[in-house]
């Protein structure tokens, strides 16, 4: 029998009444309408700065490498920012015209790495499953039961075990999908031609791209100032997909028990982070509020967070906290909880 619907209490704080979690994507639909002028200025306020920086690092080129790396890492900021916008492009949050969107998030796609039409289904199938454990294997993190970790060969528990090593997941990871697994969409085989012509036309955008930083800079402009920023853009971002899912009481469910809604409120997290990073990571922690209702203008999120602050304190988790998840490996069904390595042989013994 199918589970009924959660209405436990979200913030102890809060004077709002609890309520199941499909209400509040009634509520929510008051948010979804984009702002023109707000959203142009988003996009102005983010590609003038990353453009500028880019090409102030390159001059830097001629004072100082390490000048240069310097202000390349700063400008990851805004490459992740970029990439956030690209991201609202793809739930058609943005522009009032879906075709607007889409190009522009086609543009940034060249800058992110991205192909924008590859990420935007498989992105779409994350949200479809998030928190769904019949249903893992495209746009969410690898995570196993402990029941399926413990029935692995030792071999299989080594290689999930240097999967999820932070210094792997964060670092090896990054450089592999966004260097090289975007660039072939072999897992989108079947999906038809228009996944594998984002790839090929975005793979020659950046091939011109590269090209042209190479004809007037050199490798040293390449490496110093093109490669930093992508590689800690790609490793940011990565932290936060994991940190959105992965973390200690979130929401995995199985067949009849999983729900849409449910799973969007209690399996996402809300990153309470402060002003500068919200502003770099376009309120993506706000990330229960934007699974419950992804046509909410990136910029609109802050909105909603202080107009109901029972959602405020749903999930919460605060930057120093969030740190703690990156040793979170194993969901445990019974205890309904991730848990580390260690806990997980703590439990079975």
């Amino acid at each position: 029998m199918p589970r009924p619907p959660e209405t436990r209490e979200l913030s102890d704080s809060s004077a709002e009444a609890p309520r199941p979690a499909s209400d509040w994507t009634r509520t929510l639909a008051a948010y979804r309408q984009p702002i023109q002028s707000r959203s142009v200025f988003e996009l102005a306020v983010t590609l003038v700065p990353l453009v500028a920086l880019w090409a102030a690092a390159w001059w830097a080129m001629s004072v100082s490498p390490l000048l240069a790396i310097l202000l390349a890492l700063v400008n990851a900021g805004f490459l992740v920012r970029a990439f956030m916008v690209q991201h609202d492009c793809g739930h058609g949050s943005l522009f009032r015209d879906r075709r607007v969107g889409d190009w522009v998030g086609r543009g940034l796609g060249v800058l992110t790495l991205t192909p924008y039409d590859v990420w935007r289904k498989t992105h779409a199938i994350h949200h479809a499953t998030t928190g769904n454990l019949d249903q893992r294997g495209i746009g969410d993190m690898p995570t196993l039961t402990v029941r399926e970790y413990a029935e692995k060969g030792p071999l299989g528990r080594a290689a999930y075990r240097l999967l999820r090593h932070p210094v792997f997941l964060f670092g090896v990871v990054p450089f592999y999908m966004f260097f090289l697994q975007n660039r072939l969409p072999v897992h989108l085989m079947r999906s038809g031609w228009r996944y594998w012509l984002s790839a090929m036309g975005t793979n020659a955008a950046i091939a011109l791209l590269v090209g042209a930083i190479l004809w007037l800079g050199g490798w040293q402009v390449l490496l110093c100032v093109f490669l930093p920023t992508t590689m800690l853009a790609a490793t940011i971002g990565m932290w936060f997909f994991y940190v959105q899912h992965q973390f200690e009481d979130t929401s995995w469910h199985r067949g009849e028990d999983w729900n849409v809604q449910e799973a969007a409120l209690y399996g996402s997290s809300h990153y309470a982070l402060p002003a500068p990073l919200r502003w770099i990571s376009g309120n993506i922690g706000a990330h229960h509020v934007h699974h419950l209702a992804s046509r909410i203008p990136f910029y609109r999120l802050d909105e909603v967070i202080r107009d109901h602050q029972v959602l405020a304190g749903t999930k919460r988790i605060t930057l120093w906290q969030s740190f703690r998840c990156a040793r979170l490996h194993l969901w445990d069904e019974e205890g309904r909880k991730l848990l580390s390595f260690a806990e997980a042989r703590a439990l079975s013994a």
